[in-house]
């Protein structure tokens, strides 16, 4: 058996205004502002996404769905993710698990948690795990400007006979 372990980071910065929701592994979190970005931000997603692509030998999440195309405004990031999910399949692999780490000042991010591995358990169709974390005050993060997140995936082949 073959294995390989990926790392996927992102990070967006909050909105200035409500105009836009806040979404986490596609979980909307009322009472803040939403992080900028061409689709709909989801930061967990995007992580996701890489960490899953750079060890499947597949382009990363940018060249597959470039911010310069349009057709990828406000694009549900879970279903970008769902797509990254079967082509990694299709190259052979299998997801094992996925660990992810959110840096976030605010908003509190524990209430959200069972929902944000519930959806992406069902994504991927492999464990999951989801560690919030704060800035402590600095540096953009912690000044609560944006949200960071990084992903560590392992994902496995079976080599034939």
């Amino acid at each position: 058996m073959s294995q390989r372990i990926g790392n996927g980071y992102d990070v967006h910065p909050f909105a200035d205004d409500d105009a836009r929701p806040l979404v986490l592994a596609g979980v909307v979190i009322p009472g803040h502002p939403g992080l900028v970005g061409h689709s709909d931000a989801d930061a967990i997603a995007h992580a996701v996404a890489d960490a899953l692509l750079g060890p499947a030998g597949l382009p990363d999440l940018g060249a597959r769905f470039p911010a310069s195309d349009p057709q990828y405004r406000d694009a549900n990031s879970m279903q970008l993710l769902a797509d990254v999910v079967v082509s990694v399949r299709e190259s052979g692999w299998s997801i094992v698990n996925v660990d992810v780490v959110v840096n976030a000042e605010r908003p509190a991010l524990a209430p959200h948690l069972p929902a944000m591995v519930e959806n992406l358990t069902a994504a991927l169709g492999a464990h999951v795990s989801v560690t919030p974390k704060r800035g402590e005050g600095i540096g953009a993060i912690g000044r609560g400007e944006g949200i960071a997140v990084w992903a560590v995936a392992l994902i496995s082949q079976s080599l034939a006979d």
